[in-house]
């Protein structure tokens, strides 16, 4: 599912313009990524929870010659699934 299909969903699923489901979605998804960029956790109840994990710095291979190089430590989002989210996709 793409972001026009999402936001067709949203239209259909709450009796909205697609214009309006457009909006709701573009504001959903600033303010997941705002919250995250705070360091905040986004708990959706039966959903799941997206959270910014830390990742050590490491040592790595350069695939193409082999050099053993440093890999910087950084931030990513991880996003762990609710029980009911698991089920869903497990049928």
């Amino acid at each position: 599912m793409n972001k026009s299909e999402l936001v067709d969903a949203v239209s259909v699923g709450a009796d909205l313009s697609k214009a309006a489901a457009d909006r709701a979605v573009n504001i959903f998804m600033k303010a997941v990524a705002e919250a995250l960029a705070a360091g905040q956790e986004v708990v959706l109840p039966g959903f799941g929870k997206f959270e910014v994990r830390e990742r050590a710095a490491r040592s790595g291979r350069n695939p193409k010659t082999g050099e053993v190089m440093e890999i910087a430590a950084s931030k990513t989002v991880a996003f762990k699934p609710a029980k009911a989210v698991k089920d869903a996709v497990a049928d």
